[in-house]
C-alpha cells in the first residue's frame, strides 16, 4: 500500500448505531463523542499528562523499546462499574501471533486516572454501544494507556500486524500525537476483501470497531523531531467474561 494520510469519514452522532451495522466500524470526532457520552471536553484534556509516566511494556517479544503503557479491568452491569482486581492481559495465539499466550501483568492504571470524572461516563456509553450491537448483557472491559513514541527511530503501535482482539467492541481514542508522522488506521472486512485507510489527528476522536466484523491496525510512526509519540487510549468490552487462558489446556 502506498502512504496515505486522508482523514476519516465521520460518522454523525444520530447515525452511529447504522454506520456501525452496516461497515463493523465508526470514526467521531471529539465534539461528537463527548456529545453522546456526557464526557466534559475539558476534564479529557486534563488527562493528557497521564501518559507521560507510563512504564515500558516488558513483553515484547521483538525487542523493541517504542511502548509504554498501563492496564486495568472493569465490569458494566446496569448502569454499575466495578473495578476488577488487578490482572494479566491475555490473548490466545489466533487474534495475537505475536504476543499471544502470554501472561502479560502490565503496571496498573494509577487511581488517579481510574478517580478522574470523565470515566464513569465514558464506560457507560461504551456498555450502551455494545449493547446496542450486542444485546443488553454485563460488559468487561480492558482500559490500556498506550504510548507509542520514536526512541528506537520507529515506532509500531500494533507489532502483531493487522488483527482482531476476540471481543466485541475495541474503541481506539487518540489522546495526542507530537512530533511524529505515520499511524495510520487500517480497517479490513474479516471476510473479503474490502478496507478503509485514514488517520487520526484530533485528540478524543475515537475510532469504533466491532470486533467480530473486522481487523485492523496502525502503522508505524516515524520522527518528524527529536522525543516524539503518539498517545491512545484502547478500551474492549467483551460478553461472558474477561479473555483468559483455558486452564484444561
Amino acid at each position: 500500500m502506498t502512504a496515505s494520510f486522508a482523514p476519516p469519514t465521520l460518522a454523525q452522532p444520530t447515525s452511529l448505531g447504522a454506520v456501525l451495522q452496516q461497515q463493523g466500524f465508526a470514526v467521531l470526532d471529539a465534539a461528537s463523542m463527548c456529545a453522546l457520552s456526557g464526557c466534559n471536553r475539558s476534564d479529557l484534556e486534563a488527562l493528557r499528562d497521564q501518559w507521560a509516566d507510563l512504564p515500558p511494556d516488558a513483553y515484547l517479544r521483538d525487542g523493541g523499546r517504542y511502548r509504554r503503557r498501563r492496564h486495568a479491568s472493569f465490569v458494566v452491569q446496569d448502569g454499575r462499574i466495578t473495578q476488577a482486581p488487578h490482572r494479566a492481559h491475555w490473548q490466545p495465539l489466533e487474534y495475537n501471533a505475536l504476543h499471544g499466550g502470554m501472561q502479560r501483568m502490565f503496571e496498573p492504571m494509577t487511581a488517579e486516572v481510574v478517580a478522574q470524572p470523565v470515566w464513569t461516563p465514558l464506560l457507560l456509553w461504551l456498555a450502551t454501544v455494545c449493547s446496542t450491537l450486542k444485546g443488553h448483557q454485563p460488559w468487561f472491559v480492558e482500559a490500556h494507556q498506550f504510548r507509542i513514541d520514536t526512541t528506537d527511530g520507529i515506532g509500531r503501535p500494533t507489532p502483531e500486524g493487522a488483527h482482531r482482539d476476540g471481543v466485541d467492541l475495541v474503541a481506539v481514542f487518540l489522546v495526542n500525537r507530537e512530533g511524529v508522522k505515520g499511524g495510520e488506521s487500517r480497517v479490513f472486512d474479516a471476510a473479503g476483501p474490502n478496507g478503509q485507510r485514514f488517520t487520526l489527528s484530533q485528540p478524543w476522536s475515537v475510532l469504533l470497531l466491532d470486533d467480530t466484523r473486522v481487523i485492523h491496525e496502525s502503522t508505524p510512526i516515524q520522527p518528524l523531531a527529536t522525543g516524539g509519540w503518539r498517545d491512545t487510549l484502547v478500551l474492549t468490552l467483551r460478553a461472558n467474561g474477561f479473555q483468559d487462558e483455558d486452564p484444561t489446556r
